[in-house]
């Protein structure tokens, strides 16, 4: 391909460049972000000798939109471009440090022209992977808020209401238990809380879902929320229960949601047919399962080799060298989404697979750190994912961890 796209993107319209292979600007323009513009996208590529047998590479800052889903859906290669890498070109084109949009899809179509084979276009996945990819991303961002939430709200118990948090502190799951979210919704307060009577805790736990102990639990809480504890002035203690009980209308819908999407995700995820392959592995349950598929995708030519998939996850470490001086350190530049699932996956698999185990005991007795031990173990597991994915064979533990003459070299490997 001697024509070269790049589209700097917007809210409401999109800045459009076209050069040829020797850099020469053969169109620019403004198009708004809606059907007519996509048409008028469309047209002005066909205009410049754009065809189905040969069709022009995009760049875009973007790997996700209306815009994007609409050029993969006409069979073109389309580039991602991280920011940080076009500000890098940015500053290469020119010393003044300017900017504008035009200028910055300028950048994009040379980036194209020079330097296409430093960069992968969109993996060609399936509407089904993506489906998977679209919920178990809200799903795990619904954990994430609930999360976040759940701390908000005990660091503002603990300026006034320190008894309720201590009361469940022994419990699973603390205050983000059912039963705690509901006493907290009644007795917002620590004068709320000291006034309850045993039956109306007893019926608070039973209106949360509670079934066994309720008058032995309903005690423990009636002696801890009257215990001694220092208290906020009254106003202020009010102003804070206000508070609190806004935290935990929040905590409730992220609850909420995260379980409803999680039931969503797993569905999707079981009628994927890579889901034999994945979920053979030992530690991937179902939902680490549709996080696994979600941001590594079915496009199996998306990763020439496992080290592509291990840097992706940042599971590999990277290397630094210049002149004698040498350093290897952890990946930082990563996938967020794929390194939590793997670090889940990978402390799953320590209880789940004797294999994983004895790698993971074997690094730590060469002197890593546990967090370095796991993530050397998601590598491997990763490099395994990677071999049966690409050849549609589900995980053998005799061959991924093999005993016997043959463990020492593979485990070198």
């Amino acid at each position: 391909m001697d024509m070269f796209c790049g589209i700097d993107w917007s809210e409401d319209h999109h800045d459009v460049a076209l050069v040829d292979a020797t850099g020469q600007v053969l169109a620019q323009r403004r198009i708004p972000h809606s059907a007519a513009g996509f048409v008028e996208l469309l047209d002005l590529l066909a205009a410049h000798g754009d065809t189905a047998q040969a069709q022009v590479p995009v760049a875009i800052e973007t790997p996700r939109g209306l815009l994007v889903s609409g050029l993969r859906a006409t069979g073109r290669p389309v580039y991602a471009i991280n920011p940080l890498s076009v500000a890098r070109y940015r500053d290469r084109r020119t010393v003044s440090r300017g900017k504008s949009d035009p200028g910055d899809a300028l950048i994009l179509a040379h980036l194209l022209r020079t330097d296409r084979a430093a960069h992968r276009p969109l993996p060609e996945d399936s509407e089904q992977a993506r489906a998977v990819a679209v919920l178990a991303r809200a799903q795990q961002d619904a954990v994430w808020d609930k999360i976040n939430t759940h701390n908000r709200l005990r660091s503002l118990l603990l300026e006034y209401y320190p008894a309720l948090v201590e009361a469940f502190t022994a419990k699973r799951g603390g205050i983000m238990r059912p039963e705690a979210r509901a006493l907290l919704a009644a007795a917002p307060t620590p004068a709320a809380g000291g006034a309850l009577t045993r039956p109306q805790l007893v019926r608070i736990l039973r209106s949360a879902g509670r079934r066994r102990l309720l008058h032995a639990h309903a005690e423990d809480l009636h002696t801890a929320l009257r215990s001694d504890q220092l208290r906020q002035p009254a106003a202020v203690e009010q102003a804070m229960g206000r508070h609190a009980v806004a935290l935990v209308a929040l905590l409730e819908t992220a609850c909420r949601n995260a379980a409803d999407l999680a039931v969503a995700a797993e569905e999707a995820f079981n009628a994927h047919p890579d889901a034999a392959v994945i979920g053979s592995f030992p530690g991937v349950g179902t939902l680490t399962g549709a996080r696994l598929l979600a941001e590594i995708g079915d496009d199996h030519r998306r990763f020439a080799d496992p080290r592509g998939l291990k840097a992706y996850a940042g599971s590999a470490p990277i290397t630094r060298a210049s002149g004698r001086s040498r350093s290897v350190t952890t990946r930082r530049i990563k996938n967020q989404r794929l390194a939590a699932a793997g670090y889940a996956w990978a402390f799953s698999a320590l209880t789940a697979s004797p294999g994983a185990r004895r790698h993971y005991d074997r690094r730590r007795a060469a002197g890593d750190s546990h967090t370095a031990a796991q993530r050397h173990l998601l590598n491997r597991l990763l490099g395994c994912l990677h071999h049966c994915l690409t050849t549609g064979k589900p995980y053998r533990e005799d061959i991924a961890f093999p005993t016997g003459e043959h463990a020492d070299q593979t485990a070198a490997a």
